[in-house]
């Protein structure tokens, strides 16, 4: 029982992971439809698409950070 949190940090860090991964890849599926549609409007939608990815990459990447502290903290 004393190893329960490593249990823990494996299921949170799975669903960090399995959020991220269908997040990213809504977000790109969304763009390369709306690029299929109107490719001259390609520029502005990848500047549109950048800042949330970039914000969704981050947020995985810090919640990782949390998760692998508190194994090591613990």
């Amino acid at each position: 029982m004393e190893n329960l949190h490593y249990f823990g940090a494996a299921l949170g860090l799975s669903g960090i992971v399995i959020g991220a991964g269908l997040g990213i890849g809504k977000l790109a599926a969304a763009a390369a439809e709306s690029i299929g549609r109107q490719p001259g409007a390609a520029a502005q939608i990848t500047g549109a698409v950048n800042l949330p990815l970039f914000l969704l990459e981050g947020v995985a990447i810090l919640a990782e950070v949390f998760v692998l502290l508190v194994v090591l903290l613990k």
